[in-house]
């Protein structure tokens, strides 16, 4: 809090209790308060969150003996006419001192440490309430927690897209003190960082850095008496269930974002991301290279020889026709224009179709007149003369 708020803001008004309240009437008001007013069960009300803000802001004070007294003393020493924070030029009217509140805090020219000042000046009232680098105790929104998970996806899930059920547990607003930490619901701000849930540390040089508090673990806020499920964290694991659509052409290991889709946030923060690495089961028949699907389709000898037409499967549509061309040899591979895998911009790639030549282990005696016939009519051919002679360097 800055030592404006201090001065101009009555907390005893915000929590509704008179200036003689007792200590336990204080802490009933401000239970009350943070109970109906707290960020995780007014989600997405910024003037709830306000209020539990400037609740804790007041308890934080009145809820301490020492700091209570210091606050009255200032309280009553300027609103009683004898000081009134403004500039120079006796706007304060008759009777009324005008002066820069940073003479007195800050030890400046004719300030309170200057010769018929005021000695120590105030700081020793306001010390314990201004020792706060000015943070004030505003707890801040916090951002959910990043999820993994893994789903195994069919070959066919995986080119075409699914949607899967996910079973996930992650971290959550524990539901027995609604992300408090309190038993009763009214955790106190914490004193280490007043609230935001950092600290600095100096590191020579002028320089400094900021860590998350130890004391409240980054959450800005310190439990009086811990929920014995979530032991003052105000976290809880929670299991769910949830529909993910994985998008189509997904490879196997892809890693998918999807966003907002994690652990909850706390204090209206957003929600983390949820990351689904993918694992794709190898198919039967098809297989794939990148956005294209391959096969391989046996033919015969005559086939590839003579050429022709086969049929060849395609992964969830009718067969498409093929014609080989007269004299293919075996692991030629011909293409399939759009019977491939979905691409990002919803076009489709190609299916790779490789031949591959087949040899029958068995023949009558007429296939193997023929046969023999054929070995007669091309033996002056030598498939393997180019090979010796590239052996030989001719």
């Amino acid at each position: 809090m800055s030592t404006k708020d201090f001065i101009e803001k009555d907390y005893y008004k915000v929590l509704g209790v008179p200036k003689d309240a007792t200590e336990a009437e204080i802490k009933k008001a401000y239970r009350k308060l943070a109970r109906e007013n707290h960020p995780d069960a007014n989600a997405g009300d910024p003037k709830a969150e306000e209020r539990f803000k400037d609740a804790s802001e007041a308890y934080d004070v009145l809820g301490d003996p020492k700091r209570r007294k210091e606050y009255d003393e200032a309280r009553t020493l300027f609103g009683s006419g004898g000081f009134r924070p403004g500039g120079a030029g006796g706007a304060g009217g008759a009777g009324t001192f005008n002066f820069d509140l940073g003479d007195l805090f800050g030890g400046g020219q004719g300030g309170a440490g200057g010769p018929g000042g005021f000695g120590g000046g105030l700081g020793d009232v306001f010390g314990g309430l201004f020792n706060r680098g000015g943070a004030g105790t505003r707890t801040q929104p916090r951002r959910g927690q990043d999820i993994e998970s893994e789903v195994t996806l069919s070959f066919t899930e995986a080119v075409d897209g699914a949607t899967v059920p996910l079973r996930m547990s992650s971290s959550a607003a524990c539901k027995d003190c609604a992300g408090t930490g309190d038993k009763n619901g009214t955790p106190r701000v914490c004193p280490t960082c007043v609230g935001t849930g950092q600290v600095s540390r100096g590191t020579g040089g002028g320089f400094s850095l900021t860590d998350p508090c130890v004391d409240c673990k980054g959450r800005g806020l310190i439990a009086q008496d811990p929920c014995d499920t979530c032991k003052g964290s105000g976290r809880a694991t929670s299991s769910r269930t949830m529909q993910v659509r994985i998008p189509a052409g997904v490879s196997d290991g892809q890693r998918i974002r999807l966003r907002g889709k994690g652990a909850p946030g706390e204090r209206g923060g957003p929600n983390g991301d949820l990351y689904v690495v993918v694992h794709v089961d190898k198919h039967p028949v098809f297989g794939r290279k990148g956005d294209n699907l391959t096969v391989t389709v046996p033919v015969t000898f005559p086939e590839a020889a003579l050429g022709g037409e086969v049929k060849v499967p395609t992964l969830g549509g009718p067969p498409v026709t093929l014609k080989i061309p007269a004299g293919t040899p075996s692991g030629r591979t011909m293409r399939a224009r759009g019977k491939g895998a979905v691409r990002k911009d919803g076009t489709r790639g190609d299916l790779l179709v490789t031949v591959e030549v087949t040899v029958p282990r068995e023949l009558d005696d007429k296939a193997r007149d023929a046969l023999e016939s054929f070995r007669d009519a091309t033996a002056d051919e030598d498939p393997r003369a180019a090979l010796f002679k590239a052996a030989k360097g001719d």
